[in-house]
């Protein structure tokens, strides 16, 4: 087997760059048409020129997401994107639909495919189907546990990718209806508003108007809600299962959580391929997994010994740190340029962080415009002139305890 890969997120171009700079192997994307994140930042043409431009300088790998299923009536208009395409070369194009890729298919029949987990792949028999058809990579259902992943990998010559950290959908692997059938935005055409994630109670027919709490909750029940995915402690037992690609999820979550999340992933991938023996988690990681917002964390269906579909408790996202600025150059003196995401002020305490599990903290000391104006606060979107700790690169993050 190759080198295991690392995949993160790309919601757009800066994205992208941070996924690169922070040690992925190779990012995903979705196109404007027939992905399933409508909502997110998705790359236009142009775009899509652009990072495959930026990841081919550094030697990585892009996938366009085209995981959509097709309904009548679209067969021309994906004929015609496709085609547009065609002529970016990308790595490979992550799919589900067979109609797609019958498109795909006789429009490029050179082009790398990748099934996307909408598609369910729950055996060894069918993952060797998808792969007589032309699939070289099968991202795995979420719902499978170790020993069956270990099972589909010893029956199939196809490469497998799993998920290895970020947020859960009810339906685990996808093909969800709650959405459509509540607001009429499907999460199957990426418009999903998640519903699953609303405030639930129970009432009995019998007493319409009288809520049953099920948990002594006062904010209400939460009875669709996944835990979020987290891995990292079991990357040596799925590699030694025979997983090729550790996927993260999060197309629509910030620039700090994909620098935060894969820098994380790619300290801990890197020194189990050093020492794969005396591998062993490092406290640090789960620690800095922490610092990003999201649920209570679970293993999923790993294990098959817990109960990872809904979680019972404070459904609410953690968030222990703010995002609070980019840096954008950094002189000889130590004088950095600094783009605000978040206001800060003269005074507070923050911590930088970069790729290699740099991190730091230092108190911000005198602030000033670009034209060297003095200013008493940092407010998002400014770019404003501070001191950073010795070793300070472009890219890296400022971050502030909540």
């Amino acid at each position: 087997m190759s080198p295991p890969e690392l995949l993160a997120p790309a919601g757009d171009l800066e994205k992208l760059e941070t996924a690169l700079a922070y040690g992925a192997d190779g990012v995903y994307a979705g196109g404007e048409q027939f992905g399933l994140r409508a909502l997110a930042g998705n790359f236009s043409l142009e775009q899509l020129a652009r990072a495959r431009e930026l990841t081919r300088r550094r030697g990585k790998r892009l996938y366009l997401t085209l995981n959509a299923y097709l309904k009548p009536g679209e067969t021309d208009d994906c004929r015609r994107y496709l085609e547009h395409l065609r002529s970016l070369d990308l790595d490979a194009y992550i799919v589900a639909d067979p109609g797609l890729i019958t498109l795909l298919r006789e429009v490029d029949p050179g082009r790398e495919l990748h099934l996307s987990t909408q598609a369910n792949t729950t055996n060894a028999e069918a993952a060797e189907f998808w792969r007589r058809t032309g699939i070289r990579r099968v991202n795995l259902a979420r719902e499978l546990t170790l020993e069956e992943i270990r099972a589909v990998a010893a029956g199939t010559r196809v490469e497998l990718e799993v998920f290895v950290h970020g947020a859960l959908c009810v339906a685990y692997s996808g093909r969800c209806l709650l959405s459509a059938a509540l607001t009429g935005r499907s999460a199957n055409r990426g418009l999903c508003t998640q519903p699953c994630r609303w405030n639930y109670a129970l009432m009995e027919e019998t007493r319409p108007g009288q809520f049953l709490a099920i948990e002594e909750d006062a904010r209400g029940s939460y009875l669709l809600n996944s835990r979020d995915l987290c891995l990292i402690e079991h990357l040596p037992e799925l590699l030694a299962a025979g997983v090729h690609s550790l996927k993260i999820e999060g197309r629509m979550k910030s620039r700090y959580y994909v620098a935060a999340v894969t820098r994380v992933y790619r300290a801990a991938l890197d020194r189990y391929l050093a020492d794969p023996v005396n591998y062993v988690c490092d406290p640090l990681w789960l620690e800095e997994l922490d610092k990003v917002s999201h649920r209570p964390y679970s293993k999923g269906f790993l294990f098959g010994t817990e109960d990872p579909q809904l979680h019972p408790g404070d459904a609410r996202y953690r968030r222990s740190h703010d995002f609070v600025g980019v840096v954008l150059r950094v002189d000889e003196a130590g004088r950095a340029l600094v783009e605000g995401r978040n206001r800060f002020f003269p005074g507070e305490e923050l911590e930088l962080i970069g790729p290699g599990m740099r991190q730091v903290r230092f108190t911000v000391g005198l602030l000033a415009a670009e034209d060297g104006t003095p200013r008493t606060v940092a407010q998002p979107n400014a770019r404003l002139l501070l001191d950073v700790p010795v070793g300070a690169q472009a890219g890296d993050l400022l971050r502030r305890e909540h």
